[in-house]
């Protein structure tokens, strides 16, 4: 079955199902596992050349909602009618049912049923560990920098925070990315500030560009070096690669709780 994957995301859902050596090219920005690096490029996820992409021919092409902009993609694939699968991931039981979905449409039900099991497993495991947490500290996501985005309550990263022992800090919105201020941000004084910035990589991030706002070096969490520049690519995609994310986390702030945790061996050997 030749597969093609227009954003990273689906690229290392792809992986994870063990679907890798059937793809036949991917977007610009699908850069892992390295399996994939010798792979034909068809351009940034919102500008596919879409006559290469027919070139070869695909049984199934993989896109998803969850990047702004990619009904552009989605129309063309209609209008040409090649064979696709569109998914829409907003949390963490969206990737399991995808994995189940793709799964299905790739041939390999049965193991993509065993993988969700485990995928689900793992986030129970992590769930009842932070149970047990005596102390919740809240966690300010930092999305883009200016104008200021953060996770909303309608988000993964809501949930990633939960399982690893935390609270979002804008929990409270009922969004999926909030739009907010320094000086907003300032008056909550989150216990931690996360940054991870869609799109850019973690050399990239510089925590000067955040300490410059007006009274941010006098937040606890920079004062007490809660303050940390996570990787994009482990909080901002919606694969299942976040439960990798999600455990870096949990060992950060509650290191005695989830220490001897492991990831599922199909993740490690991804």
């Amino acid at each position: 079955m030749k597969l093609v994957s227009i954003c990273p995301s689906n690229t290392e859902l792809l992986a994870y199902l063990g679907l890798i050596d059937q793809l036949v090219a991917v977007d610009d920005f699908s850069d892992w596992p390295s399996g994939i690096h010798s792979l034909p490029k068809l351009g940034p996820d919102l500008s596919i050349d879409m006559d290469k992409l027919e070139s070869f021919a695909p049984d199934l092409v993989l896109a998803s909602l969850s990047v702004p902009g990619m009904e552009k993609n989605i129309a063309e694939l209609e209008k040409r009618m090649i064979p696709h699968l569109v998914l829409n991931p907003q949390s963490l039981d969206d990737i399991a049912e995808d994995l189940l979905t793709v799964g299905k449409a790739c041939g390999i039900e049965e193991h993509a049923l065993q993988i969700k099991a485990e995928y689900l497993l793992f986030i129970k495991d992590m769930k009842k560990r932070a149970e047990t947490v005596k102390v919740t500290p809240s966690l300010y996501w930092e999305w883009w920098p200016k104008p200021v985005f953060t996770p909303g309550k309608i988000n993964w990263l809501t949930e990633i925070s939960t399982i690893s022992g935390g609270l979002n800090e804008f929990r409270d919105v009922e969004l999926a990315s909030v739009q907010t201020d320094w000086e907003d941000v300032l008056n909550r004084e989150p216990d931690y500030i996360l940054l991870a910035w869609v799109g850019v990589r973690i050399n990239k991030v510089k925590k000067e560009v955040v300490l410059k706002r007006p009274g941010w070096k006098e937040l606890d969490a920079v004062k007490s070096d809660r303050f940390s520049v996570m990787e994009e690519e482990l909080y901002c995609r919606p694969s299942p690669r976040l439960l990798e994310g999600a455990l870096k986390l949990a060992k950060i702030i509650h290191p005695e709780i989830y220490a001897d945790l492991q990831l599922p061996k199909w993740i490690r050997n991804s």
